[in-house]
């Protein structure tokens, strides 16, 4: 790497520029750093930076009007943005204004690190940005958690495509709202976006509701019907647990998604169509193909960008935003003031393991609205379920007596004249516990992290010590 890659920090904070600063300063970049943006395009008018990394929240200019002058004057440069207000109107904008990467306050040095290298690299290539397109906010697509920063990260880069998305995770985790977020973010926003669920449609009727029927096509076809393919020509069909869909209608929706053109039940005439689809299932579909009863090519043909949407316990520091957001929903509907939760009834909640994810925490807040008594809503107001012992709904893995028994006795196995025996105990459990959550995760440190308890630095400190 080139010793005279210049990085420019533009950071209204001393203590992060001042980070940065040192997690920078090596032979792999001459670093410079502002306090505001007027101080850089005066800069900018002598010299020209490598890679940009900027906040977007700072006085003056912010980081997204940062973005929309270099888009102009300086199209090839690649910009990361940083920001502790990472939700997802404010991703989007900053990846179609041109972001190269979108880094969430707060972050791990090493991830920053990654991805200035990256831009650095992407630079040298020559690579063009993105081109900024027209803004459309999904509010009710809330986060600020890891897991959800990823989800914001991707719809940001799906902004100016129209790829084919399988979204994946637990029912109620809010995949029709972040198909609607990437229909409204990509280049078919001004066209239909229509949405169908495979399990709520009986069998013998799902080829007519995708695909229309002529009149006279079946029994009870007494008009002609339009589907919901050629009804969403030119924008976005959803289509929600895909995994239910029978094997002949499958081997239809190949065809379309091939040729784009379909039959309508009873037609002699190809209608042509241009659909972009998303699916979604809570399913998994790898072991649905291994048991004949999903077509492998039609997986792979939707399986071009899988997103997986974390269940609400993987991002319980959002529990409190969601719920304000959906008792204040709540109340605009009813027409009454928002109530408020108090802290301990908030924890509560976050000790809840929520098995119906983000759409049960919605039902929850109505339901508080209409039955709540107070304007203040405290433990006792909460409904029964939530009300049981924190521990109740959460998962044990074997019986907690065998295993501290186990332990109980080991523990009497060691001499007396032995020092540090606590010590030695956790570094192995912390061992056990470090390489299951990266094996559940699939190596995402930021996932395993989270999962246990720690903060990134932490996890990136024990995979040195414990699995060097």
């Amino acid at each position: 790497m080139s010793t005279s890659a210049q990085l420019w920090i533009i950071d209204d904070d001393d203590s992060i520029r001042w980070v940065l600063e040192k997690a920078f300063a090596d032979s792999r970049y001459h670093v410079r750093s502002f306090a505001n943006s007027e101080d850089f395009f005066d800069a900018l008018k002598h010299n020209l930076p490598t890679v940009v990394l900027t906040d977007i929240r700072m006085p003056g200019e912010n980081g997204l009007a940062v973005l929309d002058k270099l888009r102009k004057a300086q199209p090839q440069l690649p910009v990361v943005v940083m920001t502790a207000h990472s939700d997802l109107e404010t991703t989007v904008k900053a990846f179609q204004g041109g972001a190269f990467e979108y880094l969430a306050k707060p972050f791990d040095i090493d991830e920053a690190i990654t991805a200035v290298d990256r831009a650095l690299q992407h630079a040298k290539q020559g690579a063009s940005l993105p081109s900024e397109s027209e803004d459309n906010s999904v509010p009710e697509l809330i986060g600020e958690a890891a897991p959800m920063q990823d989800v914001f990260r991707a719809i940001g880069r799906l902004s100016g495509s129209s790829v084919s998305v399988l979204l994946t995770g637990e029912t109620g985790t809010g995949k029709e709202v972040v198909a609607r977020a990437l229909h409204k973010h990509s280049p078919r926003a001004d066209k239909p976006f229509i949405a169908l669920n495979m399990a709520a449609i009986p069998a013998d009727l799902i080829e007519s509701e995708l695909f229309g029927h002529e009149r006279g096509a079946f029994t009870g076809a007494d008009r002609k019907r339009v589907g919901r393919f050629q009804q969403a020509d030119g924008g976005t069909l959803f289509l929600d647990e895909i995994g239910d869909m029978p094997l002949p209608v499958q081997t239809r929706l190949l065809r379309v998604l091939a040729e784009g053109q379909f039959y309508p039940v009873g037609a002699h005439q190809p209608i042509t169509v241009d659909v972009r689809v998303i699916a979604a299932t809570h399913r998994e579909l790898e072991q649905l193909v291994n048991e004949g009863k999903f077509r492998d090519d039609l997986y792979h043909r939707l399986n071009v960008i899988r997103l997986r949407l974390p269940p609400l316990r993987e991002r319980v520091e959002d529990i409190d935003t969601l719920a304000k957001h959906f008792l204040k929903k709540s109340a605009e509907e009813l027409n009454v003031t928002p109530k408020v939760v108090l802290n301990e009834t908030l924890s509560q909640l976050k000790n809840y393991t929520w098995p119906g994810n983000v759409r049960q925490l919605e039902n929850t807040c109505r339901w508080l609205t209409v039955m709540a008594p107070g304007q203040q809503i405290g433990v006792n107001d909460l409904p029964e379920d939530i009300l049981l012992p924190a521990d109740s709904g959460s998962i044990v893995p074997g019986d907690e007596r065998t295993w501290l028994h186990d332990l109980e006795a080991e523990l009497e196995q060691q001499p007396l004249v032995s020092q540090d025996v606590l010590q030695r105990y956790q570094q192995q459990l912390e061992k056990v516990a470090l390489q299951t959550a990266l094996k559940r995760f699939s190596g995402h440190k930021q996932k395993a992290a989270v999962w246990l308890g720690w903060g990134r630095n932490t996890l990136t400190r024990k995979l040195k010590t414990l699995l060097k």
